[in-house]
Parts: C-alpha cells; structure tokens; sequence
C-alpha cells in the first residue's frame, strides 16, 4: 500500500477552510485538501503535521491535529489517513507547490467539476460537523 494524508484545516471561525489547486494528477487544477505521502520511518501524525508545514507554514504551534478517518482503496494500493484542525488564531499561508486557497464551508464540495474526491470532501466535512467537538480541539 501507499500511504498518504490529507488535512482539513478550518480557519479559527470554523467558516472558512483551507485548500489547494491541485498542480498534478489525480485531480489536476481541481482543489482538494492539502497533503501529501508519508515517508517510512514517520508516525501517521508526524507525517500530516510535516506536510501541513511543507505545504502551507503551518506548524504544530498553530493548530492541533486530530485523526478523523481512513481509506482503503484496495485496487489501486493506496491508504489515506485523514486528519482535522482548526487554527488558534490568523497565519500566514506560505504555498509551497499548489496555490492555496480559503473557501466557505457552504460550499457544495460534491462539485465533481471543481473539487477532488468524488464527494469524498463533502462526506469527510459532514463527519467533523457531526463530532466536531473531538475533531476540532
């Protein structure tokens, strides 16, 4: 299997979260959460918390992160580790390959011509409202 993350990051008002424009397959110039692979020798949540940095500036100072859910995709080897956070207060973001971008919660995330995941953002969002006071400490 391969591994990877992806982390949800809600801006300190819990209105507005953070994603990328995706610059490469799959999902290219469509926006997702920010991400990445987790590198052998590294805890599942050291992992999230160095690509959270690599990708955006935000360190482990800023945010705490929570482990909401997995998936296994069986047929194509991989495994995604999902994580949530809400920051104690304003950063600033420092893009690293995708632009980043903050987008209302409102949002319909199942816009499959816009965001990545064949619903998959939406289903992970419902899931952090529903035990939002475990998922965003």
């Amino acid at each position: 299997m391969r591994r990877y993350n992806l982390i949800v990051v809600y801006d300190r008002n819990e209105q507005k979260l953070l994603m990328c424009k995706r610059t490469k397959e799959p999902y290219k110039d469509m926006l997702n959460f920010v991400g990445g692979k987790i590198e052998s020798g590294e805890t599942d949540k050291e992992a999230a918390y160095r690509e959270l940095f690599e990708e955006t500036g935000i360190s482990s100072d800023d945010i705490i992160l929570t482990h909401i859910m997995n998936f296994i995709y069986h047929l194509s080897k991989n495994e995604l580790d999902v994580y949530a956070g809400k920051l104690k207060a304003n950063v600033s973001l420092r893009e690293e390959e995708n632009k980043l971008f903050w987008i209302d919660r409102s949002e319909n995330f199942c816009d499959m011509t816009r965001f990545a995941g064949e619903c998959n953002i939406e289903h992970i969002l419902q899931q952090v409202d529903y035990y939002k006071d475990q998922a965003l400490r």
